[in-house]
Formats: structure tokens, sequence, C-alpha cells
């Protein structure tokens, strides 16, 4: 399934869809404006840039609200349809990129990825099962499959858009999880993108991401979000670190080592274009309704896939036909052949880009 799910991101500039989805009304932000220290748009890029995450415990939340049709319920945190819309909650226990524990807790059923050093753990209760990875020593921090996202991991993949088609400013300083920040601005120079701004609130002592907003053009309220709604600047207890599978669980070994340094598999999907105008070309075995797709598939994704397809409207050009989904912040076009291009884009970035694969 994560493989799956991989394949649903929208590349950086554009959209991360990633991980869970999670609830905004829950993160907070005082209406005064907290004194800090003046600070550039370069001097913040900088110090994001560069900044280490220090040893935390806290809470962060994600949400998602595309303006997409209504989908199929399925109760399951990792299916399409969550994916897509609805929330979660990500508990986070980090000492150092090597040594920290992540966990989406749900109702009735709760699953954990822990890291401690070259050995990783996927645990999912409602399967009763356990994946443990091995990892080559040098591994980066998100190497571990079916990871939730963070702020410092969503403001990685947005920062990469950084360059000349990016205006950069601050707004006024905001309050994230009780922690005084800035509020670094990243708006496409480029009206064919979907995206208005990118606001990423950086921690005003630390000088990381605490959490980050992506707005549609002309939009008041962000269609996406990841960010603390609780955070302590401490060190994990090493019982919040430690891993033990339960009594009774199936446990499955996966070596990672010797994938390091390879190309990620990415199911034959592809990029087409860069920074904001980037789109994603999703292979037609991905999108089309009881089809199988790598990394395995669901009754449940094939009904999200269906009432998304029903919403499409019929569209026809120089690249072919096909039916465009169009929403205020992503644009997915799929061809009668099955393909999908996917970008926070206008439909003519897409259909540009159909015509040119």
């Amino acid at each position: 399934m994560s493989s799956r799910r991989a394949r649903w991101a929208v590349p950086a500039g554009a959209l991360v869809v990633t991980g869970g989805v999670l609830a905004g009304s829950l993160i907070s932000s005082a209406s005064a404006a907290p004194g800090l220290p003046t600070r550039t748009p370069a001097q913040l890029l900088a110090e994001v840039a560069s900044a280490t995450a220090p040893p935390l415990t806290g809470t962060v939340v994600e949400t998602a609200s595309f303006g997409l049709p209504s989908l199929p319920a399925t109760g399951n945190p990792t299916s399409l349809s969550s994916l897509l819309t609805g929330s979660h909650t990500v508990r986070v226990w980090y000492a150092s990129p090597r040594h920290f524990r992540l966990a989406v807790p749900s109702p009735l059923s709760e699953s954990d990825v822990i890291r401690d050093g070259s050995t990783a753990w996927l645990w999912q209760s409602t399967l009763n099962k356990v994946t443990k990875y091995t990892l080559p020593a040098n591994a980066p921090e998100r190497a571990v499959p079916a990871q939730p996202v963070t702020p410092q991991e969503a403001a990685k993949q947005v920062l990469a858009a950084v360059g000349p088609t990016t205006a950069v400013s601050v707004n006024p300083n905001v309050t994230v999880a009780g922690q005084a920040a800035y509020a670094l601005v990243l708006a496409p120079k480029d009206h064919r993108s979907l995206v208005g701004q990118v606001q990423i609130d950086v921690d005003g002592k630390n000088g990381v991401p605490l959490r980050l907003q992506v707005f549609a053009r002309g939009a008041s309220s962000p269609a996406f979000q990841v960010g603390f709604t609780a955070v302590q600047f401490v060190t994990p207890a090493a019982a919040d670190l430690s891993f033990t599978p339960p009594a009774g669980a199936t446990v499955t070994e996966e070596n990672l080592s010797s994938d390091h340094g390879k190309p990620a598999d990415t199911g034959g999907a592809t990029t087409i274009g860069k920074d904001w105008l980037t789109v994603l070309k999703l292979p037609s075995t991905d999108l089309t309704p009881g089809r199988p797709a790598a990394g395995g598939g669901s009754a449940n994704d094939d009904r999200v896939l269906s009432a998304l397809l029903a919403a499409a409207t019929p569209v026809h050009g120089a690249w072919g036909s096909g039916r465009l989904l169009r929403t205020s912040l992503v644009s997915v076009l799929i061809t009668d052949s099955g393909t999908a291009y996917i970008g926070a884009v206008q439909p003519a970035v897409l259909y540009d880009a159909a015509g040119k694969s």
C-alpha cells in the first residue's frame, strides 16, 4: 500500500498528499503577533535550510480540504479517501534523525513507525502486524515506508521550489502550539500555478518549521496544512523510543540495506516540468478502478476512484480526449487510455504535458 500512497503525492512545489490527513481546526495561532527579532526573508530561508531539529515531543495535525466531491467513507486511515480528505493526528517523539517514534492513532487502532539506529519498525494494530526494516547505517531520516509527514519534511519539499519563479516575503509573526514563530511566505509568480501562497511558520528560537499551510490562489483559508498543536523541546524518554513486537503479532522482516543509493521505485510514475508547474504522470494501471496497481489496491480505493471519475468532466484537445477533475488547488486529467496527469496547476498545463508525453 505504501508504494501506491507514494504515487498520490503531487511533487514538491505543488502539493504534498503524503502520510495522513489531519484536522486543522486544532492548530491554533494567537491573534496578537508575538515579538521576535526582525528577520528578512533571505535570513529565514537560510535558517530553515540549515536548521537541525532539536529533541522534542509533541502532536502534529494535518488537514486536507481540496474541494473534492464527496468520497465514500472507508474507516481506514491509510485508504485513498483518507489521504485526500478527512483528518488524522500524529504523535511525535524525536531524539535525533536516527531515533524517533511517530504514532497515528485512530478510534480503535494505531499505527506506529519507530526508528532505532539502523532498525525500524512499522506496527499496525488493526492487522496485528509488525514489519521490521533493516536500514543502511547512514540512511536518511525519512527512510521508512508509510512514514507520516511532519512540518519539517513538508517544508523541505516545498523549499525545493524556491528560486526565480518564487516571490518570498514575511508576514506578521504568529503563535503555533504556544511557540512564537516567524511567518515565511512563498508565492509562485506564474499565474498558471493554482497555489496562491505557502506559509511556513518558523520557530523563533530553533529555526525549525512548526507549521506549513498551502493556500489556493485567491483563498483565505488553507487547502492543506500540517503543524504542531502541542510541542515541548525536551528529549523523549527512552521507553517512548523503544519497541517490542506484541505477543501474537505477525512479524515480517525487510532488508533495505541493499537498496541504499538506488533510485526509488516509483512504479512507472514520472514528473514533467519543474517547480510550481510540476506535473505528476501516473501509469494507466494506477487510476483505473479494478486494475491492479503496484503495491496493491483495495475495493475501497476502487470506490473512491469511481467517485472521482464520476465527478470529472469530459475534455478533448490536440493531446487527445479524457476527463478532467478540477478543484481550487489540484487539477487531474485522466486520458481515455487511462494515463493520469496531476498537478496544482491550470488544466492547460496538464494538456501541454499530455501533448508532450
